[in-house]
């Protein structure tokens, strides 16, 4: 029989209630961000102001982090218990996603009206992943290799 010293305290319960419940959010919000991006390649023209000459290049690269972001997170819940997915791979899987998401985008974006596909704007989303998943993995690589 436990002692009352060794059960859990209801406030420790519910915060990992919560978090697992978060946790289970990762994917769907990943799913939702990659919709979000499409609709918004779907439009002909987007009301941005015009602050700084390459600022798209910025808004490019912060949506990709974004993204991997997302990604990252939702890798490593439904990775947790997987031996054989390592930082190193979950990293390499990240970046490949974004990369082909936003390679499949630019080409999406030649489709549609007033739009065009741009290389420059595709490496401005690879570079957005590639900074924010190296520092995910520079960071986390301990916790998930125990390297």
């Amino acid at each position: 029989m436990e002692s009352l010293w060794h059960l859990p305290l209801p406030s420790q319960a519910i915060k990992q209630q919560s978090a697992s419940f978060i946790s289970h959010l990762w994917g769907p919000l990943l799913l939702s961000y990659c919709a979000l991006i499409f609709y918004l390649s779907s439009q002909p023209m987007l009301p941005v102001p015009d602050l700084f000459s390459i600022q798209d290049k910025f808004m490019h690269a912060a949506a990709y982090a974004l993204m991997a972001l997302l990604f990252w997170r939702a890798g490593r819940f439904y990775t947790a218990d997987s031996a054989c997915f390592t930082a190193a791979v979950l990293a390499l899987v990240c970046i490949c996603f974004c990369a082909l998401y936003g390679a499949s985008d630019e080409w999406h974006q030649s489709f549609v009206a007033g739009r065009d596909a741009s290389f420059f704007d595709w490496l401005a989303d690879l570079f957005g992943a590639l900074l924010l998943t190296l520092t995910l993995y520079k960071r986390e690589a301990v916790a998930i290799d125990g390297e």
